[in-house]
């Protein structure tokens, strides 16, 4: 099992280093740097458990499809994302969000087989490694970028605030109806 391990401090809240990370657009622009293109099954403009994420493009001159879907969200400091088609025998990306005194700590953890054998495994060592781990930098850099100026708008408008108020609107309705929406509901852990 091949593993590869990245941090990155961003001079911002988790709120918005996590928002961004999960945005559709951001994921197309981050694609278009490295020459792919990108689809995506989220119905929103940010990538929400359940939804799959499509990269296609040329790699050593082999054309490679890698479709992912988000298994787990824990908004704001967590998300698993696991290959569910493509070119790795196993593939699974921990991304984990710490609010910080002073900004951010974002960590990746990337767990991966290659496919192919004997080949795949030379592969891996002599180009792929070096490859994915350029990628996820170079996202990273992004996501950093825009998260530390103003930039951030073009990618999420308005969405950091929507959660608190979705939260207080949720919590006014519940004392409303007496908690008569909890009945019968299970906790999320």
């Amino acid at each position: 099992m091949e593993i590869i391990r990245l941090g990155t401090w961003i001079d911002a809240p988790v709120e918005r280093c996590f928002l961004l990370s999960l945005s559709v657009d951001l994921h197309v622009a981050s694609a278009l740097s490295m020459r792919d293109k990108t689809r995506t099954g989220a119905t929103e403009q940010t990538i929400g458990e359940g939804d799959t994420l499509t990269y296609k493009g040329p790699h050593f001159g082999v054309r490679w499809q890698h479709t992912t879907l988000i298994e787990k969200l824990r908004p704001h400091s967590y998300y698993r994302d696991v290959m569910i088609a493509g070119p790795f025998q196993h593939f699974e990306h921990d991304h984990y969000f710490a609010p910080m005194d002073d900004g951010t700590r974002m960590r990746d953890e990337v767990r991966f087989l290659p496919s192919g054998g004997v080949f795949g495994r030379l592969r891996t060592r002599m180009f792929l490694r070096k490859q994915l781990k350029a990628f996820l930098t170079e996202r990273n850099a992004m996501i950093k970028r825009l998260a530390e100026s103003e930039d951030w708008h073009k990618y999420l408008e308005e969405r950091i605030e929507a959660p608190a108020a979705s939260a207080r609107k949720e919590d006014a309705t519940r004392r409303r109806d007496g908690n008569a929406s909890l009945r019968g509901s299970q906790p999320v852990v």
